[in-house]
């Protein structure tokens, strides 16, 4: 082969890669799809035995980078599916988006639903797959399930919409406010329930369930509730010297090993619709694996001394057991914590996977000097001891200074009631025992069932600072 040969293929071949650079660089060419990468696909509830129809959520979040246009739709195990629908992801940066569908099912059946994109990419999620068993065999309508409804959601992103003006464009008076909306027809403005146990073993277990509700007009009231899952309504009279919060033992329940039941909510009878806060209890009966529980905005990171979800447990502890002890703070250690939490849903097995030991939650009085010693760790692998939001220190050479309640400094002699779990009290997770303490209460929940209860009541959960222990 001759030489001018050679040089000429190479030249030619040189060309080529010149032109398809330059072909990827010509106005009007079509740019490189944009990555995308779907969470976990779930199903809530995951499984149902009871009465029909039944309503099930089916869920999955997308990541991709902004801005970009999805056009989706979701596909089902029977053949069927939805619309083809568009949602526009705009700024810049990746963005995390919820997508989620309902169908209402009329019968026995097992099934799945999974959303399938076409734009910016071609790609399919995960299956949320669900089943459902009805009493008395349902009402066939021929099809086990039909579509309900379904949401987009940019996890994270704050509503900038302003309140509009209460008069109409043409400066007449509004008009009435609907029931929905009229203090006067929604008495309660806020409805709260909270855990009290009053034995000794986790399950079986007997406890109590306290109510407060907040908001009420002056005088005397009647207030109707029931128990989420329950039909009939029950009373509380109200007195006129109620307070700005009214607060009374709504029920006592027994739970054991055949309860299907872990978790308790109210409404309240009235034309809003007002529900309380949620609480679970995995004692006697843990949750079926990947139910949801709730959104996580962004990641919230374990990290070697425990970080933002250590933060995490120690708010869901103190709140668990802030309303019936007067408990003030709490203290977690990294001890038993095994991941941290993705952006997106938050399921039960995610839970799981912060902590499975459910231990009880205790308060116990301390002073000032006594919590000094206590957070001081007997060995330096054990890391710190991680407070709920209200308390603040400095650990610097085995020394605790600057110690700080809800921003104000500790005395030596200052008694604080403070939550844990009685391992940590106890001196077992590489700190020291807590000796010459005083027991306040011993009725919290579980720590896993608190730490759900939070994740539920307060979602889209963000990462706590971490400003809370400096070390030295």
């Amino acid at each position: 082969m001759r030489l001018s040969t050679i040089v000429g293929r190479r030249i030619g071949g040189l060309a080529a890669v010149i032109a398809l650079a330059v072909g990827a660089l010509a106005p009007g060419a079509q740019a490189a799809p944009r990555p995308v990468v779907f969470g976990k696909a779930s199903a809530l509830p995951k499984t149902h035995t009871g009465e029909c129809p039944r309503t099930v959520t089916l869920s999955t979040t997308v990541k991709i980078k902004a801005p970009a246009t999805l056009k989706y739709t979701w596909i089902f195990s029977d053949g069927d599916q939805s619309k083809v629908k568009t949602y526009r992801v705009g700024g810049k940066g990746l963005k995390t988006i919820a997508l989620s569908t309902s169908v209402k099912v009329t019968d026995d059946t097992r099934g799945w639903g999974a959303v399938r994109l076409f734009s910016p990419v071609r790609k399919t999620s995960g299956k949320a797959s669900f089943a459902v068993t009805c009493a008395e065999g349902g009402k066939s309508t021929g099809d086990a399930w039909d579509t309900v409804g379904g949401s987009v959601v940019e996890i994270g992103a704050r509503d900038n919409r302003t309140t509009p003006s209460p008069k109409q464009a043409d400066d007449k008076p509004a008009s009435p406010k609907p029931a929905e909306d009229n203090p006067a027809q929604n008495p309660v403005q806020k409805a709260r329930i909270a855990f009290e146990r009053t034995t000794a073993s986790k399950c079986p277990l007997t406890f109590k369930v306290h109510g407060y509700f907040e908001g009420l007009p002056a005088g005397a009231q009647t207030v109707q509730y029931r128990f989420a899952g329950t039909q009939a309504w029950k009373t509380v009279d109200v007195p006129a010297d109620h307070g700005a919060v009214f607060s009374t033992v709504l029920e006592t329940f027994e739970w054991g090993w055949e309860t299907e039941e872990n978790s308790v909510q109210i409404e309240v009878n009235q034309p809003n619709g007002l529900t309380s806060n949620i609480i679970y209890y995995f004692e006697c009966r843990p949750p079926i694996s990947g139910t949801n529980i709730g959104v996580a905005a962004e990641d919230i990171a374990l990290t070697s001394s425990g970080g933002p979800v250590a933060e995490l447990v120690a708010d869901a502890m103190l709140e668990a057991v802030q309303s019936v002890s007067g408990a003030q703070t709490a203290l977690v250690s990294k001890y038993g914590m095994h991941e941290g939490l993705e952006a997106g849903p938050v399921t039960s097995s995610d839970v799981w996977g912060i902590q499975s030991a459910g231990l009880a939650i205790d308060v116990w009085e301390v002073t000032g000097a006594q919590l000094k010693k206590i957070l001081v760790p007997n060995d330096s692998k054990a890391g710190v001891l991680t407070p709920s939001a209200s308390l603040s220190y400095t650990l610097a050479g085995g020394v605790v200074t600057d110690l700080k309640l809800n921003g104000a400094p500790v005395s030596d002699t200052q008694v604080i009631k403070v939550a844990a779990n009685y391992i940590l009290a106890g001196g077992w997770q590489g700190f020291p025992r807590w000796d010459g303490v005083k027991s306040v209460s011993r009725s919290g929940p579980d720590d896993t069932g608190a730490l759900a209860s939070y994740i539920a009541n307060h979602s889209p959960i963000r990462a706590p600072k971490g400003e809370r222990v400096t070390v030295r």
